[in-house]
């Protein structure tokens, strides 16, 4: 940029706004969507480290004030107005080990699609994105959980972590999950 040129605010902007433009169309993309690359968000629940495919999770939250549901399982905490949308919440710890999550500053939730709408999931803490590559895919076990087996195909480590690669999808079809009745 020439300093002996002046340029006016709205100059400046639209500059701004053209490099942003060609920014997002151009180099990122490339590694975002890299070959043999799988991204997802790592969590904690209970003692157990997770990680899900970052399509699964729709927004990360922190944990608002929750209005309890009479007459359901205790795993079903209650539900949150959202953005003037009610959302129920489920303790993912309680409801998959029967251990009650402790709020701290940490505890987050997970919100997933679920039908046609959004279903949350307090959690422990969350890590952030993580990326597994082929050859952590390859070297991968087989979960030993029976109460995780279900929802998890393979544990892998990632950055010295070993992290079950949990499916949303499969958590919010599974039967006992749908029916929070007690």
């Amino acid at each position: 940029m020439n300093a002996t040129v002046a340029q006016t605010p709205f100059e400046i902007l639209a500059r701004y706004e053209r490099l942003s433009l060609a920014h997002a169309s151009g180099g990122g993309q490339e590694r975002m969507e890299a070959p043999g690359l799988w991204r997802g968000i790592g969590y904690r629940a209970g003692n157990r480290l997770f990680v899900s495919g970052i399509e699964e999770i729709n927004e990360l939250l922190a944990v608002p004030a929750l209005t309890p549901v009479p007459g359901t399982k205790p795993w079903l905490l209650g539900v949150a107005n959202v953005r003037g949308n009610l959302m129920p919440v489920i303790d993912m710890a309680r409801f998959l080990f029967s251990e009650r999550t402790q709020h701290s500053e940490r505890t987050r939730l997970l919100v997933v699609r679920q039908g046609s709408g959004n279903v949350a999931l307090l959690v422990d803490e969350v890590y952030g994105q993580r990326t597994v590559d082929t050859e952590q895919r390859r070297d991968a076990e087989r979960e030993d959980d029976p109460r995780l087996a279900r929802f998890v195909d393979d544990r892998v480590e990632v950055d010295g972590q070993r992290l079950a690669l949990f499916s949303m999808g499969k958590l919010v079809r599974a039967p006992d999950f749908r029916q929070a009745a007690a």
